[in-house]
């Protein structure tokens, strides 16, 4: 017989009839003389199975110290959390699954902090031997044996009737009384119950009503006696054999105005509170809500709702039941049928303020509550919806499947933490205090080649950085490659041969260098002064890449640190100098080689280069040009079409208007205007004669205008000048595309010998010689306090990970009835 994991032979069932006589190796069957069943079959793998369930919730509660002590949650660990309008009861039903009263009391908002409670069952798990106490340890300790007191005659009675209770089938047991017998109930000695608090480690509480001020004192210390709240969580556990393994966040309660010290906003940071412990997708939400109210108004399920909508892992709770108004019940609110929850609703009613003024204890109010439920007509029929017992098994139960589905994945993060945190270790290494000088040379040595190896593997392109950019950025020497190519190369490529030269400069430069009288060609003076100056442009970004080039070399110095130079900063600020003080004397060759680039571009012009246009080609250009310029403008235009008028102020034939005038009439108004000018300017030669001859005046003297300080070619360039600036801006277009193909082909050859290559070859042995000394081996490799805390801490919580792993381990093999 195989079963979830567990396997038993057929022989070793063990079959009894009613009259005691024990039959072995048969199969289920019936027979005449009687009915048999099973009592070492499921009753016995149920309850291995039961007690293996069991141990779930303490090894979550494990994981949650854990964690706890590293300082972070990685995990979302299963846990139950309560949330509920204030004074809805959500306390009093965690008082109730404890079975004892430690929280604090009052009106208004008196859960101020988050409450994480670990309840822990102190009795023995252990899977009984004998059949007879099978069905014993099946039962839930403490809240199905509300009462403290047995009878004595119950108590015989139980006796008598063991034997029968465990070999007869379930409908055939006799009806049990309201009280249960006292050997299913642990004795709970002075010193079986007690709490200790997160915050103060080893340190017991016996009594409840000092866990009760000390939360109330833990609270005050963080949020003040004024009701204001905060998110900094108070851990608790209570270990007793009267509770239910459970994990249990318990909440503030949802309020809407604020009273007090509050703030304007307190509804709205309850509601963010709230929120975070319900958002875990691995947390059970106990909606609590007074039944005496409209369920459709319960802030607690409208929260859940927002994060659970199919209400998959959401349990409602309804209190206060008999408060509710005679003639009403809760029933349809139990039977699920008013807002539907996937896992339902459960009723319960809590101590009241009358009770708890008279000091009824809880078990008193636990017999109560179900003495109500058993009496009340509308809820005798709902026993397995009703009661703190009911509650209290169906969380341990959902909460032990739930952790059972998320241990998987617990697992593969806490092994996941195990090796960072090993790297890690690994990275820090041993203290140098406990190793010898020898070793200590050998290990600065070690650090010098990793460095030096792992800078070059990055400029050639085989390296790889310690946090995994190359995966998603360029690195190393790719980057130098995005400089050459799309920094410097494209911006070269786009400077316009003509910035900063305009065609009046140009005209200026051939006038210039024409002198005091025009010469009959283009002077070649004015194409060798206008192109050096635009080369000489073409050095600043030149230099302007060898300091893109260098910051890349000192960014990826710092990438290619090995994580163990952490641990000694000296070395690492020495290591760090020493880099620098290599790129910067390797920057300085680099920048003079770049100058000497232009330098030699401009010693000679070379215009017999075989891709320089020349004078005798740039002249024949432009002839075509222009010449493609005149056939452009002499073209006829369209003769309109039939029906078309034709513009009148063209003259028939397509000639302009002055073919009308002869080329005498053209002369005579040329001399017209000319004589104007001279006339305006020198008074007119006819007048002057008429007066001088007329009148006999003395003739008047011609001054001369002043000189300006800058003189300027006139506005209108004539025709000469214009076809001169054409031909010297085709031979300077010519030859600085020349030249800037040549320096785009020589700038980065020039950084990668002089600046990448230098470094990468010399900076082991820059290393070495600079700190590679006896006398400063011990003070380079010193490590600092926050390393060696660093280190410490890292080892604790290695070995707290790996208690944790020990713990999930512990049901690696675990297997249980879906």
């Amino acid at each position: 017989m195989f079963v979830s994991g567990f396997i038993f032979p057929l022989s070793a069932v063990i079959v009894t009839n009613v009259n005691g006589s024990q039959m072995i190796g048969r199969k289920f069957s019936t027979f005449a003389h009687g009915s048999f069943l099973i009592t070492c079959g499921f009753q016995e793998m149920s309850a291995i199975c039961s007690g293996q369930m069991e141990q779930l919730i303490p090894v979550v509660n494990k994981l949650q110290d854990v964690f706890g002590a590293i300082g972070q949650s990685p995990i979302d660990l299963p846990q139950i959390v309560t949330i509920g309008s204030q004074s809805s009861g959500k306390s009093s039903v965690l008082e109730n699954v404890v079975g004892k009263g430690f929280l604090p009391r009052g009106t208004g908002i008196v859960t101020r902090r988050p409450l994480v409670l670990q309840l822990y069952n102190t009795s023995n798990h252990s899977v009984p031997v004998s059949p007879g106490s099978i069905s014993s340890s099946l039962r839930s300790p403490g809240l199905d044996d509300v009462d403290e007191e047995t009878n004595p005659a119950e108590e015989e009675e139980a006796d008598e009737n063991s034997n029968l209770n465990m070999h007869t089938p379930p409908e055939s047991k006799p009806k049990r009384k309201s009280k249960v017998s006292a050997d299913a109930s642990p004795v709970v000695l002075p010193g079986d119950e007690w709490g200790e608090f997160l915050h103060l480690p080893g340190e017991k509480f016996y009594s409840f009503d000092e866990i009760r001020d000390e939360i109330v004192r833990e609270t005050d210390r963080s949020t003040g006696r004024n009701k204001g709240i905060s998110n900094k969580s108070i851990n608790l556990k209570i270990y007793s054999p009267r509770v239910l393994n459970l994990t249990l966040v318990d909440l503030p309660g949802i309020t809407k105005v604020s009273v007090g010290d509050q703030p304007i906003d307190i509804e709205d940071q309850i509601r963010e509170m709230c929120l975070h412990y319900i958002s875990n997708p691995n947390a059970i939400i106990l909606a609590v809500t007074a039944g005496n109210t409209d369920l459709a108004n319960s802030d607690a399920l409208k929260m859940a709702r927002s994060v659970d909508p199919e209400g998959n892992r959401t349990i409602g709770v309804l209190t206060k039941l008999d408060l509710m108004d005679p003639g009403t019940d809760a029933s349809e609110m139990l039977n699920n049928r008013v807002i539907p929850l996937r896992r339902g609703y459960v009723g319960v009613i809590n101590r009241g303020q009358r009770d708890i003024s008279q000091k009824r204890s809880i078990r008193e109010g636990l017999k109560k509550e179900m003495e109500f439920f058993k009496n009340h007509p509308a809820y005798r029929s709902l026993s397995h919806r009703c009661g703190t017992s009911t509650l209290s098994k169906m969380l341990n139960s959902i909460l032990m499947h739930h952790i059972r589905d998320c241990l998987p994945e617990i697992k593969n993060r806490i092994t996941g933490m195990m090796a960072d945190i090993q790297q890690e270790l690994d990275a820090l290494g041993t203290p140098t205090g406990d190793i010898s000088r020898a070793t200590l040379g050998g290990s600065l040595l070690s650090l010098l080649s990793k460095f030096a190896a792992s800078f070059g593997n990055a400029v050639d392109g085989k390296g790889s950085s310690a946090d995994g950019v190359e995966m998603n950025e360029l690195y190393g020497g790719a980057r130098i490659s995005y400089i050459f190519n799309e920094i410097f190369g494209r911006s070269l490529t786009a400077i316009d041969p003509f910035d900063g030269l305009s065609d009046e400069d140009i005209r200026t430069a051939i006038c210039n260098a024409n002198g005091p009288r025009p010469s009959l060609f283009v002077p070649e003076i004015s194409f060798d002064l206008l192109v050096r100056r635009q080369i000489s442009r073409l050095e600043q970004p030149g230099l302007q890449c060898i300091d893109l080039v260098y910051d890349e070399l000192q960014r990826m110095s710092s990438q290619c640190e090995p994580t163990e130079l952490q641990r000694f900063p000296d070395l690492r600020d020495r290591m760090c100098d020493c880099v620098s003080s290599l790129l910067r004397r390797c920057v300085s060759p680099t920048q003079m080689m770049i100058s000497n680039l232009i330098k030699v571009e401009l010693a000679y012009i070379n215009t017999s280069h075989p891709d320089f246009i020349g004078g005798s080609r740039a002249v024949a250009q432009l002839m075509e040009k222009m010449s493609n310029e005149g056939n452009e403008a002499n073209r006829p235009p369209p003769t309109p079409h039939m029906g078309e008028k034709a513009d009148p102020s063209t003259p028939v034939g397509g000639e302009n208007e002055d073919s009308y005038h002869t080329s005498s009439e053209r002369d005579h108004h040329n001399h017209n205007e000319k004589g104007g000018l001279m006339s305006f300017i020198f008074g007119g030669k006819k007048d002057t004669r008429q007066s001088m001859g007329g009148l006999g005046s003395p003739s008047t003297m011609v001054k001369l205008p002043q000189v300006p300080d800058t003189m300027r070619n006139n506005e209108m360039p004539t025709d000469r000048e214009r076809i001169e600036t054409e031909i010297i801006k085709s031979l300077i277009e010519s030859y600085f595309n020349i030249v800037r193909k040549n320096f785009l082909d020589m700038v980065p050859k020039t950084i990668m010998y002089f600046l990448v290559n230098h470094s990468k070859d010399s900076i082991q042995n820059e290393l070495v010689s600079e700190l590679y000394k006896e006398n400063e081996i011990a003070d380079l490799l010193r490590e600092t306090d926050d390393v060696a805390q660093r280190r410490r801490t890292c080892s604790e919580m290695r070995g707290l990970l790996g208690r944790a792993l020990e713990i999930v381990n512990e049901v690696r093999d675990f297997n249980t009835f879906k």
